[in-house]
């Protein structure tokens, strides 16, 4: 019986990964724990030390990779979960690393759990850890983003901010264009990431390089002249960002 701790950011999928693990493995898995965040992460792997951990790459206030870099228990079987296909796909196949891809597919999970081993990981799988977080954290040099009317081939290092409306995200480029595409904020979330991008709102993610000012109150104010709020949330992690090294 694999001892099974879910971090994922996002309740219903937390719960939906639980019912398909109860569905498909019921004899195999245990689910002893769940985080959202990666401060609980860290505490809740830490603690009870499970045998197999599904890990989200983007999670509140911090990343996967976030999680595996603080804990201090390492012996555990580890399948991440991802939103984004192709850049992770590449990133996970390179290093070898078990993943899914989300929404969930009952069958995908099925021989995910089947291929778990029976022993416990080796030494190499920290290996393949680190490398997958230098891998995943390249990002392309440019991104395509389609629109009825095109599809617009952008350079990471113009965009200055994304900015979500529902399932639409406005892309603002260092010139004053403006591209609307109908994809969440959360798939960009997942290609767009630090050092250089950061998501500070629930609403905005934004270029740090582009930042000019950031006040104590939590306001930052961009080239773009957009004045962007930073969430309670995110303000420790954004600062801890912005102070020099």
């Amino acid at each position: 019986m694999y001892r099974t701790i879910i971090i994922e950011d996002e309740y219903h999928l937390r719960e939906a990964l639980s019912i398909l693990l109860e569905m498909v493995a019921p004899e195999k898995i245990q689910v002893i724990g769940y985080a959202e965040n990666t401060e609980d992460a860290v505490r809740i792997i830490d603690r009870l030390k499970p045998d197999l951990v599904f890990m989200d790459i983007m999670l509140q206030r911090g990343t996967g990779f976030d999680v595996l870099q603080q804990i201090s228990y390492k012996e555990f079987q580890l399948i991440f979960t991802t939103a984004y296909e192709e850049h992770a796909i590449r990133a996970f196949k390179f290093n070898a690393l078990d993943y899914l891809l989300k929404p969930i597919d009952t069958e995908e999970l099925q021989e995910a759990v089947g291929r778990l081993p029976e022993s416990k990981p080796s030494a190499s799988l920290q290996t393949q850890i680190q490398g997958l977080a230098v891998d995943y954290n390249k990002m392309p040099d440019r991104i395509i983003l389609p629109t009825q009317e095109a599809m617009h081939v952008v350079k990471v290092d113009q965009i200055v901010r994304c900015e979500t409306s529902g399932s639409y995200t406005t892309f603002m480029l260092v010139d004053g264009k403006k591209i609307i595409v109908s994809k969440s904020l959360k798939h960009y979330e997942e290609i767009l990431v630090l050092p250089h991008f950061m998501r500070i709102h629930q609403s905005h993610l934004i270029n740090l390089q582009y930042v000019l000012s950031y006040s104590r109150e939590g306001i930052v104010q961009m080239q773009d002249k957009a004045s962007i709020p930073i969430s309670r949330a995110n303000k420790e992690a954004f600062f801890k960002q912005m102070k020099p090294s």
